[in-house]
């Protein structure tokens, strides 16, 4: 054991050795593997735990300075993971609050601080200082979030007024299927207490106070370019210099979407990258020509810190979302490294910026925008970093090296991010990264300039020419986005990878982007694993919804849907995560024909399942034989023999999951131990 543990000793202290300097950015790893860790756990951690986890943690990190050189960076891993795990914990904690039990109906009170469209296009309030009729205020949610359905009259109540509708609330919902996204969890984070909806006109009771001006100024920008730019592209310009993106149709959304070019809409890394670098090279510029400036002042330095508050600006004035945080962070990072004379795009820095976001915001790591900013800036980084080391760009002329960044670029995020975006989204873009080598270019030297030149001149009211010119190339990018979608074969749907796949990505990326040397290589191994894995794996053989209203059976065919209308969020989820197209009603095509009034039955892994739907069906139900499984969208009495999902156990156990095995029929819920489904017990 003495030589085998001089052996490790040694080849952990030449492998360390081989790393130093390159071993900062291997700290956010660490931490994100903690924070990761407390999302995967199943039962919520005492509170002592984590309070002990932070002590441990701290503790570790004192002593990792005294400890020798091979086992140093193990400890200073181990700290910062065991960290993450005590800050995931407490944010989750600080986050708490009042979560509706019921479902309820009446009156609802609360100021507007937040205005933007659903998933259905429907326009959607989010309210705080709620006010709910026979309801404490300390029972009543923090925030509720109303989408606004029927005919709405009068405008609705702009942010800061208090709104006063009649609507119905229910608790954030649970998973679609068991291990898929919690929107409870979600909703827990952004601490709203209730959903729902309105088919009544909202009043406002009273006027906006002195306390959102920076709203109240984002929606008049907003306004304003609307008025100056009708139609779509005018809701896109609101968009981008705002962050308002109540105007834009459903049509439009989903071109950008299925042509890969979502990320333009939103306020993210390239849109403050290319804000704070036309700012930059604009100040540098105009300091270069007086010679007393050109000479005489530090002009870099200068150039970045007006930058900074450009960005700090443009995160304010946009609402300062999780997305718009996290680049502004990113963006900061690179300033300040040229403010004290570093390299301004490094793996450090991503690894610094990686690091306070999720310090500030540790959910994030669990959200698709988190991940895909920092696999695209982390390969982006590698990428070109290996290219310098090679000199690739020397031997190129001058006119060739700009066409050259840009398709690299585009490429190596592209690959970056496909994986993410296909695991969350479950479609790919054949032709994405077309239709980003020709949209990207038109962004970055048109739209985001004429964007800054208009929000300069926009106090003067000489904002109207740099809009137009703005106009011309958001109408570019639309009419891509609108060519590209209609291409055949444009989209395709993928199957939801299993729990391990995201992880082993991210581990084989990051051996790839971080670890010096040929060591490098082994990141093909979990990447490797990761695609037999995804290429492998299979879906639940059957589905039960958390109300009862919808069963998904999976046939040779694909999944059978019980009903054709209905629950079609729910069926939407699961038909994405099966990569299944057609819609809801193809697939309730495959299910055979009820043989009563309101009853599906289907045979699936040797036993029969029988949905009841409404309460005719389920008074007509006389009980049902062995190997059977039973589904009611009301209540049912217990049957001996019978195995039965009604609401009233659905209710405890959320959606339900059943997989084959060799073993046979294992039966998987979506019932979760952790605060955010506490809250709504």
């Amino acid at each position: 054991m003495g030589r085998m543990g001089e052996r490790l000793t040694s080849a952990l202290t030449s492998a360390l050795t081989g790393q130093r300097g390159h071993l900062f950015p291997w700290c956010a790893v660490a931490l994100a593997g903690g924070i990761g860790t407390y999302f995967a756990l199943p039962d919520e951690p005492p509170v002592w735990s984590l309070v002990s986890a932070a002590c441990v943690g701290s503790i570790l990190l004192a002593l990792s300075r005294r400890l020798p050189m091979w086992l140093a960076p193990l400890a200073v891993a181990l700290a910062l993971a065991v960290l993450g795990i005590a800050l995931a914990g407490g944010r989750a904690h600080l986050m708490s609050g009042p979560q509706l039990g019921f479902r309820y109906y009446g009156p609802i009170e609360g100021r507007v601080i937040g205005i933007d469209r659903s998933a259905s296009d429907a326009l959607r309030l989010t309210l705080d200082r709620v006010v709910l009729e026979r309801m404490a205020p300390h029972d009543t949610p923090l925030r509720v979030r109303v989408s606004l359905h029927g005919r709405q009259d009068d405008p609705p109540p702009g942010p800061g007024d208090v709104a006063i509708l009649t609507g119905h609330l229910s608790p954030p919902a649970g998973a679609a299927e068991p291990g898929g996204f919690d929107f409870r969890r979600h909703a827990w984070f952004l601490r709203l207490g209730a959903v729902g909806y309105t088919r009544t006109p909202v009043l406002r009771l009273a006027p906006a106070q002195r306390d959102t001006p920076v709203l109240r100024l984002r929606l008049a920008i907003a306004e304003r370019v609307r008025t100056a730019l009708p139609g779509e592209a005018g809701a896109f310009a609101a968009a981008i210099m705002t962050g308002d993106r109540s105007a834009i149709g459903l049509p439009t959304l989903e071109a950008l979407r299925h042509s890969n070019l979502a990320h333009l809409l939103a306020i993210s890394g390239l849109h403050m990258g290319l804000l704070a670098g036309v700012v930059f090279s604009a100040t540098r510029l105009a300091l270069l020509i007086p010679r007393h400036t050109r000479h005489g002042w530090p002009g870099k330095k200068i150039a970045a810190g007006v930058a900074l508050v450009a960005a700090a600006g443009y995160l304010a004035l946009s609402g300062g979302n999780v997305a718009t945080q996290r680049a502004f962070v990113m963006v900061a990072v690179m300033l300040v490294a040229l403010l004290c004379n570093r390299r301004a795009l490094s793996l450090r820095s991503v690894a610094l910026a990686a690091m306070i976001v999720l310090a500030l915001r540790p959910e994030a790591l669990l959200g698709p925008g988190f991940q895909m900013s920092f696999a695209a800036t982390l390969a982006l980084v590698a990428v070109f970093g290996a290219m310098r080391d090679l000199a690739i760009e020397r031997g190129l002329p001058w006119l060739a090296r700009p066409v050259l960044t840009l398709v690299v670029s585009s490429v190596t995020a592209s690959l970056a991010t496909a994986p993410v975006s296909m695991a969350h989204f479950n479609i790919v873009s054949h032709y994405g990264l077309v239709a980003n080598l020709v949209a990207v270019p038109v962004m970055g030297l048109i739209v985001v300039p004429m964007a800054v030149v208009a929000a300069l001149l926009m106090p003067l009211g000489l904002e109207p020419f740099a809009l137009w010119v703005m106009a011309l190339g958001l109408e570019w990018i639309l009419t891509i986005a609108d060519t590209v979608t209609s291409w055949e074969g444009a989209l395709g749907q993928v199957r939801a990878p299993g729990a391990w796949v995201l992880p082993l990505l991210a581990a084989g990326g990051l051996i790839l982007c971080l670890w010096q040397g040929r060591g490098r290589w082994a990141g093909l191994l979990p990447l490797s694993l990761a695609v037999a894995l995804w290429a492998g794996g299979t879906r639940p053989a059957l589905l039960i919804s958390d109300s009862g209203t919808l069963v998904g059976a999976m046939t040779p065919e694909g999944r059978a849907l019980s009903r054709e209308r209905g629950a079609g969020f729910v069926a939407g989820v699961w038909l994405e995560n099966d990569g299944q197209p057609g819609g809801q009603a193809k697939a309730a095509a495959l299910w055979p024909e009820g043989d009563e009034a309101r009853v599906a039955r289907i045979s699936v892994a040797g036993a029969r399942v029988t949905h009841l739907q409404g309460k005719r069906a389920a008074a007509a139900f006389r009980g049902c034989g062995a190997r059977e499984l039973v589904v009611s969208s009301t209540d049912l009495p217990d049957w001996p023999g019978c195995e039965i999902f009604d609401p009233e156990r659905l209710a405890r156990t959320g959606a339900v999951a059943l997989w084959q095995t060799r073993e046979g029929p294992r039966i998987e819920t979506a019932a979760g131990r952790r605060l955010w489904h506490r809250g709504a017990d």
